[in-house]
């Protein structure tokens, strides 16, 4: 079974039916986070609209459709996919009347894009770092966008050699505060042990499922540039986030940086 193979198998079993979404996820958890999120959507969908009288959106790995309901209220068409059958099933019974919305369980990740079908907005939100090979699925992603479409992901980790030591610092011990209280510690700490030392395991669901640590975060630098060959305009946009609510509020007006988020607009003629 190769990486992605691993990867995939890992998030399906870590995102069952009783699973929080919301608990381990600061883009969800943090209003001002979430807001700025959700404010970034509506002002693509409300450029689509502008642009042609419609957006379609395709938001791959959607959770529980947090943000689905957003673009939806902002005016979108949207096809969502999720790789966890459970997810997926929470998702087609919350939208089984709204013809709005259409769900799609893809449980290979990318099945989505053999389809003859091209979307105005591709969105990811807290999914790249989740997947091995990532540069080569956003050029496949922005290959199903229309001319002038555009391409949106958040919540991702920054690669760790570009990042401050303080930044590090920071981020790993407002973890661990936030982890003391969540339960089962001795794994949690199991596994941080092992990725200080260099060491992953990937048949083991706690190192997949943050399969971002085996890379050291997200290249945003490389995703710029791959995707600067594609659109017209790229925006890297970083910020601070971390799990516990009280070391948000108070670093999240600093200059420290642990996370990153792209908007690539105006997707050019292929």
């Amino acid at each position: 079974m190769d990486s992605t193979e691993n990867v995939i198998n890992a998030q399906n079993e870590g995102h069952l039916d009783n699973h929080d979404y919301e608990k381990g996820s600061p883009h969800l958890r943090h209003a001002r986070l979430r807001g700025q999120v959700e404010d970034r959507l509506r002002q693509l969908v409300a450029d689509a609209i502008a642009r042609t009288g419609g957006c379609r959106v395709l938001e791959i790995g959607a959770g529980h459709g947090t943000f689905t309901q957003v673009l939806v209220d902002a005016g979108a068409q949207v096809t969502v996919t999720e790789a966890s059958r459970a997810s997926a099933d929470h998702l087609s019974e919350t939208y089984a009347d709204d013809d709005r919305v259409e769900v799609v369980f893809d449980e290979t990740g990318d099945s989505v894009l053999s389809r003859e079908e091209s979307w105005d907005l591709a969105v990811l939100i807290s999914v790249v770092h989740h997947i091995p090979e990532y540069l080569p699925a956003l050029e496949a992603i922005a290959g199903r966008l229309v001319e002038g479409g555009a391409l949106f992901t958040v919540q991702d980790p920054l690669y760790y050699p570009r990042r401050s030591r303080l930044s590090h610092v920071a981020s790993r011990g407002t973890y661990f505060a936030w982890r003391v209280g969540q339960g089962n510690l001795a794994r949690g700490l199991g596994s941080r042990w092992r990725r200080l030392r260099g060491v992953y395991d990937d048949t083991n669901p706690s190192d997949l499922i943050e399969y971002h640590v085996v890379r050291q975060g997200c290249d945003e630098v490389a995703i710029a540039e791959c995707l600067g060959a594609l659109f017209e305009d790229v925006d890297v946009f970083t910020y601070w986030s971390t799990q516990s609510p009280l070391f948000q509020r108070m670093l999240e007006n600093t200059s420290l940086r642990s996370d990153f988020g792209v908007a690539a607009t105006r997707r050019l003629p292929a």
